[in-house]
């Protein structure tokens, strides 16, 4: 019974007792980033705060110094580039417009001549009409004259 006891306690060790992976784990990690790396992550991390304090010292001023001199007519040509714009939009509206007024000019100058041509029409049948009646009152009385045997 001694030695089942034994061997349980000895699986119970190999399933939940952690310690010598994590043990050996853990050294690893020491070992590559102390003795493989030789701290370069420290001189790396010195060479970007020495870059970093020498932008912020020398190259900031300067491009202050640049961007003060050169940004007035950088600002002076691009108003005249967005006035050359403008302009160029402008008359393209113009353009369009005068191509709009043009068509509905065309339309409206149809539809009149449309207008001209049905009225024409119209009064033409109406000519038709009061001649076609005319004649039909002057045969009537006529035949009225030939019945009443009235002779002028």
């Amino acid at each position: 019974m001694a030695s089942v006891i034994k061997d349980t306690g000895e699986i119970w060790s190999r399933l939940f007792e952690h310690r010598p992976f994590i043990q050996g784990e853990v050294n690893f990690f020491l070992r590559e980033f102390q003795e493989k790396r030789n701290d370069r992550e420290v001189e790396r991390l010195f060479k970007i705060l020495e870059y970093s304090t020498e932008l912020n010292q020398n190259q900031l001023p300067r491009a202050e110094q640049l961007g003060d001199c050169h940004l007035p007519s950088l600002k002076a040509n691009i108003d005249v580039a967005l006035s050359m714009c403008e302009r160029v939009l402008q008359r393209q509206e113009e353009f369009d417009s005068d191509l709009a007024l043009q068509h509905s000019r065309e339309i409206r100058k149809a539809e009149w001549e449309k207008f001209i041509n049905d009225m024409s029409d119209k009064c033409q049948k109406v000519d038709k009409a009061f001649q076609d009646k005319e004649n039909e009152i002057k045969e009537y009385y006529i035949d009225l004259e030939k019945k009443l045997h009235i002779t002028p």
